[in-house]
């Protein structure tokens, strides 16, 4: 593969689908899109990789959240269409490199280290909606069934997930936020909601309490992000974007279809300043929101397996 500056050409995509979508206050993880896996292996992807599988998937236009390379839709009896235009996904390469010892931040003279650094790599995927002689009936669920707002009663899962916080959680006011004084997630009562296009009342009701959860889970005792302090710091509009993206994680996940926020438009616009001032900036954002997400299943109880086969 010919070299290319990863960091950049993600970014420059992600900056294209953010201006697209900034028009309406929509954002392409606000599309319906389901959570991106590999077709040949079915394990979803992680971090930057589900961020840049769907903000390809929202310029593109595809439908599928099957992905492979092209040696695994051959592997799949399937073949690439004619003309068709590869996306990226990244992975991390290991090399370890002896490097001057450092103690308070000074060089200690005739004194080295092994280190450990990771560099970015890429490789081409292809969509699903890219092939042909592969069986998406069996390997998918129907697109236009997903994308339907969730019956209330589908949405069990996404509560017993919050109550498996055990977040302190308070409703009543019309605004939705976390208070790290209080160590307190507040959010407005359900009949406040209202239905959209994609979503529910009830699935914007849940995709605004994970948005939250994502931010209680970098309270300074848990996972300690650095948030900033008011609207408009770059930290507090980048501790947003993980929050944004957290919750889009989650809500996959959860089979939660997420409900754009009226604020939007602002965050955007400071998003879309920070990705051009800082190729890897995304990249640290999606990082933080999957250790979020990593944080809060790892909080889930775990299920009894205990008891052996021969116990009544």
């Amino acid at each position: 593969m010919t070299n290319i500056d990863i960091h950049q050409t993600v970014t420059d995509r992600i900056v294209e689908a953010l201006e697209q979508g900034s028009i309406s206050c929509s954002l392409p993880w606000n599309s319906g899109l389901s959570l991106p896996v590999n077709a040949h292996t079915g394990n979803y992807y992680q971090g930057i990789n589900i961020l840049n599988l769907w903000v390809e998937a929202y310029l593109k236009g595809f439908s599928s959240p099957c992905w492979g390379t092209f040696k695994q839709w051959k592997q799949q009896g399937a073949k690439i269409k004619k003309g068709s235009k590869s996306s990226f996904i990244i992975f991390y390469k290991a090399f370890e490199r002896e490097e001057d010892e450092m103690i308070n931040g000074e060089v200690v003279p005739g004194e080295t280290e092994l280190v450990t650094r990771h560099f970015a790599r890429a490789s081409r995927v292809f969509n699903a909606d890219q092939v042909e002689g592969w069986d998406k009936a069996e390997d998918e669920k129907d697109t236009d069934e997903e994308n339907e707002p969730c019956p209330v009663s589908d949405l069990d899962e996404a509560e017993q997930f919050i109550a498996g916080t055990e977040a302190h959680i308070s409703h009543g006011g019309n605004k939705a936020y976390y208070s790290p004084t209080l160590d307190r997630i507040f959010i407005p009562s359900r009949d406040l909601f209202t239905e959209t296009e994609y979503s529910s009342a009830t699935e914007g009701y849940y995709s605004t309490i994970l948005h939250e959860l994502t931010h209680w889970s970098g309270a300074e005792h848990r996972l300690n992000r650095d948030k900033g302090e008011k609207f408009g710091d770059q930290k507090y509009a980048f501790e947003e974007l993980i929050a944004e993206l957290g919750a889009a994680f989650l809500c996959c996940r959860l089979s939660v279809t997420p409900q754009p926020r009226l604020d939007h438009a602002a965050y955007i616009q400071s998003w879309l300043m920070a990705l051009r001032n800082d190729k890897k900036a995304v990249f640290i954002a999606a990082k933080e929101a999957q250790k979020a997400v990593d944080y809060l299943h790892h909080l889930q109880p775990k299920t009894d397996t205990s008891q052996s086969a021969n116990s009544p």
